[in-house]
């Protein structure tokens, strides 16, 4: 790959791992499922550029994270209050954005705002490696310090631990007089924020952006959390997060890649779904290697 790839493969890495860190509240922290993560990521995106079109590309960021925390809050009411299952939940809040996406694009199914401001604009050209601008992907790497950084502040505060002790043990937590139900809504709220956010960022990246790119995020996302965790571990929450980044990094690396390979476009999602399952049996490869290991200089040592 060229460096001019490995750098683009880069910015998206750290674009989409802001959406993994999202779905890492939902699925490791709350251990919830939350399938609203393919709907509020394309109502991240529409926000974004169609304020974006208006050259509004900070309101854009800003209206896209107020819409998809609302997206999760849905959810999370549907779980809590109507005693509806996660999934079921994440499902019909999901299938309900489908047509308030739409309305939001005014029934169409693509958005465009190329050479209107961005949020990148100001940044463009300041940093150059090797005759490549790297603007971009030293901006999105301090925002994804920074979402690091506040959520693990925020998870160490009293509602974070709260949260987290939610995922852990509800029933003794709601002995505790915590609230569950309200902590499920935050976490819901939260996951689909920095899904939105993540689409956001990513329609300003590109300047445009599809009705149907939200489809299949959720496996991207997953992708990210297991590749990374397979690589680094998930002691601590600090090596948990970065995991995510680098995971996210490392699987759009490896999907430029298998590209310029010569991968059609149309086996995109095959692709995604057999890195998903190598990445949970890489552990157990592990272990079965590490097993035979141990006979193999057992039987040497008798």
């Amino acid at each position: 790959m060229s460096l001019i790839t490995i750098v683009g493969g880069i910015e998206l890495g750290l674009i989409f791992s802001i959406l993994s860190l999202g779905l890492y509240i939902a699925f490791r922290i709350l251990d919830l499922p939350d399938l609203t993560v393919d709907g509020s990521f394309v109502t991240g995106l529409a926000i974004s550029g169609v304020l974006a079109q208006q050259n509004h590309p900070y309101l854009g960021i800003l209206m896209a994270v107020i819409g998809g925390s609302l997206a999760g809050i849905v959810t999370g009411l549907l779980h809590t209050k109507l005693k509806i299952q996660a999934i079921l939940a994440g499902i019909l809040t999901m299938t309900a954005l489908y047509s308030i996406n739409l309305i939001i694009m005014d029934e169409k199914p693509t958005v465009m705002f190329f050479g209107q401001k961005t949020i990148f604009s100001f940044f463009t050209g300041m940093f150059f490696v090797n005759g490549i601008d790297i603007s971009k992907g030293l901006l999105l790497i301090i925002i994804n310090i920074l979402i690091v950084a506040l959520m693990i502040y925020f998870l160490n505060t009293k509602i974070g631990l709260s949260l987290r002790a939610t995922g852990d043990n509800e029933v003794m937590v709601r002995s505790s007089s915590i609230n569950t139900d309200m902590m499920k809504i935050i976490g819901f709220g939260l996951t689909n924020a920095l899904v939105a956010l993540s689409a956001a960022i990513y329609v300003q990246y590109n300047q445009q952006g599809s009705y149907t790119v939200g489809n299949g995020m959720l496996v991207l996302s997953l992708a990210s959390i297991i590749i990374g965790e397979a690589l680094i571990g998930n002691k601590t929450i600090l090596r948990n997060l970065i995991a995510i980044v680098l995971g996210s990094i490392v699987y759009r690396l490896a999907l430029t890649y298998s590209f310029q390979m010569g991968l059609p476009s149309s086996y995109l999602k095959l692709f995604s779904a057999l890195i998903v399952v190598f990445a949970i049996f890489l552990p157990q490869l592990k272990s079965i290697y590490q097993n035979y290991r141990k006979r193999v200089n057992h039987v040497r040592g008798q």
